[in-house]
């Protein structure tokens, strides 16, 4: 059987980068480039144009930046998955991303192949978290009184898996801790997702962080 090609729409406003990025990706197994976009408004309009299954987004960008291109891009209907192309992974805007619902990051100094990598874990919707960077983040906000969750109250293991996700655990590496398979697994996690209102994994470990279920240094 014929592996899906992953769609990937590249939104970077340095051209070097962008032109980079799309020849070396577009010899990845597995991925098809669609389409370039070198600010925010001409990604949401490329994006809208060219249905890719996931946006490499950068997030320093001129007419709208990253974050709010990704807020708008996944307030639509059948948004794309989007993965935010960074610098530096201590930069406020990857945090800011994250909150607005971005499956994960990528830091542009990586090899090319687990750039790619990370694509296609987003397109099979998983995520790509970094536990430090989402713990930095609720570490620099005001401290304030927990939340309650929102929606329905998890239950026991729904909960397990949800802190085993903040740690950045795949679906196979949660199964394989809890001793369950990998179906039970995305069971739990499409509960967790609906419960929360959540628009993703990422989404979710933000709420779980800032309901006070994670907290800053927690490990598995």
């Amino acid at each position: 059987m014929t592996e899906a090609v992953v769609t990937l729409l590249i939104a970077d406003d340095d051209e070097v980068t962008r032109t980079g990025l799309r020849t070396l990706l577009a010899a990845q197994p597995g991925l098809a480039v669609v389409g370039e976009a070198a600010d925010g408004v001409e990604a949401v309009e490329q994006a809208e144009r060219l249905r890719p299954d996931v946006v490499l987004m950068d997030v320093r960008m001129p007419r709208r930046n990253g974050i709010e291109a990704t807020r708008q891009l996944l307030a639509r209907p059948e948004p794309p998955k989007v993965v935010v192309i960074t610098t530096f992974e201590n930069d406020d805007y990857v945090t800011a991303a994250l909150s607005a619902g971005a499956g994960g990051f990528v830091l542009k100094r990586l090899p090319v192949r687990q750039i790619a990598e990370a694509v296609r874990v987003v397109a099979a919707g998983e995520a790509i978290l970094f536990p430090a960077a989402l713990r930095r983040m609720v570490a620099a906000r005001p401290l304030e009184a927990a939340r309650a969750l929102p929606g329905a109250a998890l239950t026991g293991r729904e909960e397990e898996v949800l802190r085993l996700m903040a740690t950045g655990l795949s679906n196979p590496e949660i199964a394989e801790s809890l001793t369950v398979s990998q179906e039970t697994v995305k069971t739990h996690v499409g509960n967790v997702l609906a419960k929360l209102g959540a628009q993703n994994r990422t989404h979710a470990v933000v709420i779980a962080y800032e309901c006070g279920l994670v907290v800053p240094g927690f490990t598995a």
